[in-house]
């Protein structure tokens, strides 16, 4: 399914509040800054659609956006989830943040998949994992992409899918291989939007 349309629904501080369209829903979600913004903007290749800060943990609510097929018909929203792991704020606000994601990936019947973001220059962490973890636990598809690989050397992408890939096998098929993915240049886009098809295909059946 091609997407050419793409519009800004609205920030909600619970899942509770969130748009009752019944379209499909994809999770993206990741540390703070790890390029969730810049994503959502390269997929639906439009540059200032997301906002993009580069102040950490600006996201604190979960913002949705309406995503429209060729035919100009309502397909899915992508979910902007906040973003976790960044130390200057109150250990009250990252424990909001975390209750506000819990409760949506736990409640909502119309989520589909999970795009974790992990940043290409770190790689797959502890909270990552833990995440992951969760995700599974909760029966949820997961594709975990490595964003800004523009910043690589080419053997330096090659590493870093490779230590990824070794990070996540204990997983098996739980998971997804992961994508390298370039909001600059464009690449690991089409292989993303295969992924989120084929999520909305399965939930179809």
């Amino acid at each position: 399914m091609k997407y050419n349309q793409a519009r800004f629904i609205g920030s909600f501080p619970d899942w509770r509040q969130a748009p009752r369209a019944g379209l499909p829903e994809i999770a993206i979600g990741g540390r703070s800054n790890v390029g969730k913004s810049s994503l959502i903007n390269s997929l639906l290749r439009r540059r200032k659609l997301a906002q993009i800060s580069k102040t950490p943990g600006k996201t604190r609510l979960l913002n949705y956006y309406e995503i429209l097929d060729e035919r100009g018909r309502e397909a899915l929203n992508f979910v902007d989830l906040p973003g976790y792991g960044y130390a200057r704020v109150s250990s009250e606000i990252r424990g909001s943040w975390k209750q506000l994601v819990e409760e949506y990936i736990e409640n909502s019947s119309k989520l589909r998949g999970f795009v974790l973001l992990v940043d290409s220059r770190r790689g797959v962490e502890d909270e990552e994992i833990q995440l992951i973890e969760y995700l599974l636990s909760k029966r949820r598809p997961i594709l975990p992409v490595l964003t800004k690989a523009d910043k690589l050397t080419r053997q330096a992408e090659i590493g870093i899918v490779r230590q990824t890939g070794e990070a996540l096998k204990p997983f098996g098929q739980g998971i997804c291989a992961p994508v390298l993915h370039s909001s600059v240049k464009g690449s690991g886009n089409d292989l993303i939007w295969r992924w989120i098809d084929e999520r909305i295909r399965d939930a179809a059946k």
